[in-house]
């Protein structure tokens, strides 16, 4: 598997499995079988109510071999809310560390120092390897990079063909922070979109391998999810192909700015 650098030290697979939505023993199927394929970097989140049922898949296979991303809830940012729920996410994941913990959403209500020095403190405990932030804009991160006494190694977003966030990942490989694309297929809209299925056709591809392989070769982090296994080693097979810059073009070409995920307290 692929990976790339933190600017921690550490190294993060460069695709991974996104577990939203995900619930129950499918969920423990999924893991487990993706793990069995060859997935070794499990996306999760304290709000996805499904780290008990990741648990069992993960317990499986020697820690160190995996890599484990959660994120803190946006309601949860003092400082003893920090370390409370990073407490409650190791339990329910029967884990003794992160290797990567995100802030899930910004809230302006709660000072980003609590936050962050909560987080710093993690890392100084062992319990989180590398942290992070997801959805933070350019002026969210700006504000965060003067705040932060560790490195802020990542900013989860939702990134796909029709939001091509070029602007925030130019930002992002400025200041060292890698980019995980949440949605990375758009849920499914970009599958049925000209370009992506000629270029699919053309290269005897499937439009989701195209569309994650023109993510990784922008240096980022894809976390499909999927409920069916046979998903499974198809997506991982996006890593097997290459875009010419023409074909990285065309693609570039169809953003339209259309955001998915938006919920009612963002701050886009």
């Amino acid at each position: 598997m692929e990976t790339i650098k933190l600017s921690s030290g550490y190294s993060i697979p460069i695709l991974g499995l996104g577990t939203w939505q995900l619930k129950g023993q499918r969920c423990t199927e999924i893991v487990k079988n993706a793990i069995e394929e060859g997935y070794t970097h499990i996306d999760t989140a304290w709000i996805y109510e499904n780290q008990e049922e990741i648990a069992p898949a993960i317990a499986e296979h020697e820690r160190k071999k995996l890599f484990i991303t959660s994120k803190l809830w946006r309601d949860q940012l003092s400082y003893s809310d920090v370390l409370e729920q990073c407490d409650e996410t190791l339990s329910q994941l029967g884990i003794d560390y992160l290797d990567l913990y995100l802030i899930h959403w910004p809230n302006k209500d709660i000072p980003m120092e609590e936050t962050f020095n909560a987080l710093a403190k993690l890392a100084t405990d062992g319990k989180v390897k590398s942290i992070g932030v997801s959805n933070f804009t350019i002026t969210h991160l700006k504000k965060a990079l003067g705040i932060s006494k560790i490195p802020i190694t990542m900013n989860q977003v939702e990134y796909h063909p029709y939001l091509n966030q070029e602007d925030l990942l130019a930002y992002c490989n400025d200041n060292n922070i890698t980019l995980t694309a949440y949605s990375p297929l758009g849920r499914g809209i970009v599958l049925k979109d000209r370009v992506i299925l000629a270029i699919a056709e053309r290269k005897k591809k499937t439009p989701a391998q195209v569309a994650l392989r023109w993510l990784i070769q922008k240096g980022i982090i894809v976390i499909p999810k999927t409920t069916r296994e046979e998903r499974l080693p198809e997506n991982l097979l996006a890593l097997d192909i290459t875009l010419t810059a023409e074909e990285m073009k065309q693609i570039d070409t169809l953003n339209r700015n259309e955001r998915i995920v938006h919920p009612g307290f963002a701050e886009f």
